[in-house]
């Protein structure tokens, strides 16, 4: 059999999840479907607020600069809309202070903006983007059971959506799950006599709270916001400040090996004091608390192996956190779910116009190399932990990790190092980049020199002021 996808006035795709992955498939996919359902479990608030589906949305995130731009790209004048309503676009080298475990990072004009803002402001605030195109429709309060198939069992012919107590069928050309770590798909798979994909677990053992303060009058500070980076497995606490809209701070603690950030204020005012600068102590000691401790320890790396399966149906395809997620402390999840959106509208405009035959293996291979250097980053710089299970740090991890340290070491006194290394983590750059001659030779005269001082002992709080200075 040949599954057939014609385009025509009733070609339908479903999405299934909208979250960020989901709203940012669901509009891609006009591009190839006149009509696009998004099933989504809960209730999708009018305001920007938190919802239970996204549990993980009261922690700090960021859209790295190639998130930004994928969205600018998606929604033109994105940007412009959200900062007047208060986001805040932020210079990664510039606008935020950043403690390396070497001390901080060199400050300068670099024009790499990430967009500042709450997880669930930027949701919103796409949801309403998405409320302009009439082809999108969202199905709340309803939850996905299971596929449906052909009588040839090959194709994927829709979906078994439960709303209430009432469970219909949903038919569609193409169902696309996007409904993150917890999908279900594994089990779908296997409903229709598929075996599930091979899954990988990796955790550090990482815990996160956060809380939002309101901005302090008077501050006299050169900073927007700041970062203070982990030195596993010496020290496993970090944190970062991040303004965020309503005139806000968004405070968000980390610690790995299990020594996770505490949810009363005491303590959490103690976690605070003990990182290696007083300055995200002394800041919040001129603001007021405006929300309580939130505590998150859902941080595993999880990756599903679609990619190595002999055998697919066609009409179905899985991304983004239903696929691969990562350890949120590197900041990568919802750049890499544009990433994804992106792949499958590349891949299904290269596709055969009237077919889906063989799609579904095809893209889910694609995919899996596009994930491989983000995961590859995060499962390996997550065995610095001592508790870390589901990988071993390998000689050449061991390699990796001296080298990133002088790589690191150089950003507190050069612009090109630094300006190379926040490429790489705003994946503009391949990794590839931080072995540049330029970078190569320094970290070489490093090693020869001995100018990097021992993890252990760096891991002492460094001295700060609490107004930030360029570096020379």
């Amino acid at each position: 059999m040949n599954p057939q996808n014609n385009l025509s006035h009733n070609s339908h795709a479903i999405v299934i999840g909208g979250s960020m992955t989901g709203l940012l498939t669901a509009r891609i996919l006009i591009n190839h479907y006149n009509r696009v359902t998004i099933i989504e479990r809960d209730r999708l608030p009018d305001q920007p607020i938190y919802r239970p589906g996204v549990p993980q949305s009261r922690q700090g995130h960021v859209l790295l600069e190639r998130g930004r731009a994928i969205l600018e790209e998606l929604f033109p004048g994105f940007q412009e809309e959200i900062v007047a309503r208060g986001a805040h676009p932020l210079d990664m080298a510039e606008d935020l202070a950043w403690l390396t475990p070497f001390g901080w990072g060199i400050r300068f004009d670099l024009n790499v903006i990430m967009l500042s803002c709450s997880r669930f402001f930027l949701e919103w605030n796409v949801r309403r983007r998405l409320n302009a195109f009439p082809q999108i429709k969202f199905q709340q309060g309803s939850e996905v059971k299971g596929l449906l198939m052909d009588a040839e069992g090959v194709l994927v012919t829709g979906a078994r959506v439960r709303t209430g107590e009432e469970e219909k069928p949903l038919f569609a050309d193409l169902v696309v799950d996007a409904s993150g770590r917890n999908s279900k798909a594994p089990q779908w798979l296997e409903q229709l006599g598929y075996l599930p994909p091979q899954e990988t677990i990796v955790t550090a053992h990482i815990g996160y709270a956060s809380r939002v303060y309101e901005f302090p009058e008077g501050l006299d500070a050169d900073w927007k916001g700041f970062l203070v980076q982990t030195l596993p497995p010496y020290q496993p606490r970090g944190g970062f400040l991040l303004p965020i809209e309503g005139n806000r701070w968004l405070v968000t603690l980390g610690g790995g090996d299990g020594d996770y950030p505490p949810g009363d204020e005491e303590a959490f005012l103690e976690f605070i004091r003990t990182l290696p600068t007083p300055v995200m102590y002394d800041a919040i000691q001129k603001a007021k608390a405006r929300s309580p401790i939130y505590c998150y320890r859902g941080t595993q790396n999880h990756l599903r192996q679609y990619d190595r399966l002999s055998q697919l149906p066609d009409g179905f395809v899985a991304l983004g956190d239903s696929v691969c997620a990562f350890n949120p402390i590197y900041g990568q999840g919802m750049t890499a779910a544009a990433l994804s959106a992106l792949l499958l509208d590349r891949t299904l405009k290269t596709w055969q116009k009237d077919s889906l035959w063989g799609f579904s293996l095809h893209f889910q291979k694609k995919l899996a190399k596009e994930n491989a250097p983000l995961w590859e980053m995060a499962t390996t710089e997550d065995c610095r932990y001592q508790t870390v299970v589901g990988m071993s740090p390998t000689p050449s991890v061991r390699f990796m990790h001296g080298y990133m340290d002088r790589v690191v070491a150089l950003t507190t006194e050069s612009v090109f190092v630094r300006q190379t290394l926040l490429n790489v983590f705003n994946l503009l750059t391949p990794a590839i980049a931080l072995f540049h001659p330029k970078i190569l030779l320094r970290v070489l005269k490093k090693v020869l020199l001995g100018g990097v001082r021992d993890r252990a002992k760096a891991s002492k709080p460094l001295p700060s002021q609490f107004k930030l200075q360029n570096h020379a």
